[in-house]
């Protein structure tokens, strides 16, 4: 197993230890966004699931869950885990917005320094992705790539290889997968203004961060088989949405204004690109 880091030598995560992960990840608090539609059988799992990979790493955090306009008792269950989780916040839509809109809304009322992405469906181990908050030392978005893929139906693979190949050709990345829940340094979205409001939103929002320059890992993680309810990833209405989507972000990524912005001044890789530079002049000097 490696960790790929963009700009970097692979490096072992047998590197580091439990101790050190707890020890790294607790000056990082972290933000994450849950968007939910009619997920009554799964939120409570779901929560809890992020609650506990909290506690495991010894780590701060909050819970934003946005209820994108259900229409079951997901509601109800939110209020409820309210009162029995003080970290936990909610946000709701009068109707469904989809999950790029619920998650733009989280990110813009966050409080922590990075913000990540775990849906309220609970297929997603929080844990898998929050064990590598130690790599925000050193870029500023963490990419996940499933590794057991074979919880997910047939159908769905072909969809996302087919999905993975045309997105990667055409922006010129190498991305293993990018639906997945990455780490984002919150400070890196303030200057970004998606168009995507679907489920293309992830794939814009990484093109968008890497277009632009910022360093990151791609790193493995695995998924919970969905316990209850029907994904909405795949459908005719999603899928039509995802072309309208990538063709918008297409045009967007490739335009003048988009080549000419700068990263942000609180980002890794600002600092990392003002010190290798400085070294390097130090060094010809």
């Amino acid at each position: 197993m490696h960790i790929s880091i963009y700009g970097q030598k692979p490096v072992s995560a047998l590197a580091f230890s439990p101790a050190k992960l707890s020890n790294t990840a607790m000056s990082y608090p972290i933000s994450v966004i849950m968007p939910s539609l009619n997920e009554e059988t799964n939120i409570e799992r779901a929560v809890a699931n992020v609650v506990h990979s909290f506690e495991r790493l010894g780590t701060g955090g909050e819970i934003i869950v946005v209820n994108d306009g259900s229409t079951d008792g997901t509601d109800d269950v939110i209020s409820a885990l309210q009162k029995k989780y003080s970290n936990l916040r909610t946000l709701k839509h009068e109707r469904p917005m989809g999950i790029g809109k619920s998650f733009w809304d989280g990110v813009r009322t966050a409080q922590g320094e990075c913000v990540t992405m775990l849906p309220g469906d609970g297929e997603n181990d929080a844990y898998e992705i929050l064990r590598y908050l130690p790599l925000m030392e050193h870029t500023d978005l963490v990419i996940p790539f499933v590794f057991n893929r074979a919880t997910r139906s047939l159908a769905r693979r072909i969809v996302s290889f087919l999905y993975r190949a045309i997105v990667n050709l055409s922006f010129g990345t190498t991305l293993n997968y990018m639906n997945g829940t990455v780490i984002y340094r919150r400070c890196i979205l303030n200057e970004i203004e998606l168009s995507s409001t679907g489920f293309f939103y992830q794939a814009e929002l990484l093109m968008r961060c890497i277009r632009r320059g910022y360093l990151y890992a791609e790193v493995p993680y695995g998924l919970f088989q969905r316990e209850g309810g029907k994904s909405k990833a795949i459908s005719l209405k999603s899928l039509r949405r995802v072309m309208g989507d990538y063709l918008t972000t297409l045009k967007a990524v490739y335009s003048k204004d988009e080549a000419s912005r700068t990263l942000s001044p609180g980002s890794i890789s600002a600092r990392r690109r003002a010190e290798f530079l400085k070294e390097n002049e130090s060094g010809t000097a």
